[in-house]
C-alpha cells in the first residue's frame, strides 16, 4: 500500500507543470513597460498582466497598432505568456453612462487581441459597488452584466469577473450569484483567495466554489479581518502557498497565477516593484517546484 501510494504521489501532476507564475505590471506602474517586462522575465517569472487602467503606460488609448506588435514581440522574446490583461469597471454605478463601459469593453478587446503572443487575453475586473448595496443593486448589475457579455461575445473576448472585499460582489456566493444570473460562456471568474481570506473564509472551500469557473488567478496576501484589513505580498502573510497550488492542481485549474501587488502596498513610502518582485520570488517560487 506504501509503495501504491508513494506511485500514485509521484505520477501527480506537479503544479510547475500546469501553473505558469507571473507579476503583474500592475505592481510596476513606475516603470516603463518594456523595463518591467524586462525584470519580470529576469527575475525568473513566465507570465505576466497589464494594467489598462488610467495611470499606466499600457493605458488602451496609449498603445498604437504598432506599440501593440512591439508589446506581443517584447512577450515573445522574453518568454513570457499574457494570460490576462487588468481593467477596473463597475456595474450599475448610479449617474454612469453604460455605453461607456461597453466602449472600454471594445478597447480592451484590441488589446487582449494583439499584445498577446498567444492565444487572445482574458480581460479580468472587479466589478465595484458598496458592500450594503448589494441587495438593493444586484439585479441591475446582473442585467448590466449580461449586456457586457453579450458584447464579449461580438468581441470574441473572454471577461473573466473578480470579488473583492471592499466591493459589493465580496463573498463566494455573490460572485456565484451573478455569474450564474449571466449563464454566458464569455464570462467566467476569477479566484484571488486574499478577498476571502478578509472574511475568515476557509482557503478550500472557497477554491471548491469559485475555482471550477475560473479562468485566472491573482495572488497576494492579507493582514487583518474586513473591513479593517489590509493587503501585503504573497508570502508576507499566513496563506501556505505550496497547499495553494496543490488545491489549484487537484481542482483541475491549469493556467497563469500572477502576483498582484495591492496599492495598500505599491502606495507605501520607498516602495521599489523590482525589489517587491523579488522578494516575492524568493518567498513563494519554491511552491511551484
Amino acid at each position: 500500500m506504501a509503495a501504491a501510494c508513494a506511485l500514485a504521489e509521484a505520477q501527480a501532476p506537479a503544479p510547475s507543470r500546469v501553473l505558469v507564475f507571473g507579476f503583474s505590471l500592475y505592481g510596476m506602474k513606475t516603470l516603463p513597460w518594456r523595463e518591467g517586462m524586462g525584470q519580470v522575465a529576469r527575475i525568473g517569472y513566465k507570465s505576466t498582466e497589464l494594467s489598462l487602467r488610467a495611470g499606466w503606460d499600457t493605458e488602451p488609448k496609449l498603445l498604437t497598432r504598432a506599440v501593440r506588435a512591439e508589446i506581443r514581440q517584447r512577450l515573445r522574446d522574453l518568454g513570457l505568456s499574457l494570460p490576462a490583461n487588468m481593467e477596473n469597471m463597475a456595474l450599475a454605478r448610479a449617474g454612469a453612462n453604460p455605453a461607456d463601459n461597453l466602449e472600454r469593453l471594445r478597447a480592451a478587446a484590441e488589446v487582449c487581441h494583439e499584445c498577446s503572443p498567444g492565444p487572445p487575453s482574458v480581460l479580468e475586473t472587479t466589478v465595484g459597488g458598496r458592500d450594503e448595496a448589494w441587495e438593493n443593486r444586484k439585479q441591475l448589475m446582473a442585467e448590466e452584466l449580461a449586456r457586457w457579455a453579450r458584447r464579449c461575445e461580438q468581441l470574441d473576448l473572454t471577461l473573466a469577473i473578480k470579488a473583492h472585499s471592499k466591493t459589493a460582489m465580496n463573498r463566494p456566493e455573490r460572485a456565484l450569484w451573478l455569474f450564474n444570473q449571466v449563464n454566458s460562456s464569455r464570462l467566467r471568474l476569477v479566484y484571488d483567495y486574499s478577498h476571502y481570506q478578509a472574511f475568515g473564509l476557509d482557503m478550500r472551500k472557497t477554491m471548491d466554489q469559485i475555482v471550477p469557473h475560473s479562468v485566472f488567478v491573482h495572488i497576494k496576501d492579507t493582514v487583518g479581518s474586513a473591513p479593517n484589513h489590509r493587503f501585503v505580498l504573497p508570502g508576507d502573510g499566513q496563506v501556505d502557498f505550496r497547499s495553494y497550488m496543490r488545491n489549484l492542481v487537484d481542482l483541475g485549474y491549469r493556467g497563469g497565477v500572477v502576483v498582484e501587488v495591492s496599492v495598500d502596498v505599491f502606495d507605501q513610502p520607498g516602495y521599489d516593484p523590482v525589489k517587491a518582485a523579488e522578494h516575492v520570488w524568493q518567498r513563494v517560487s519554491p511552491a511551484f517546484a
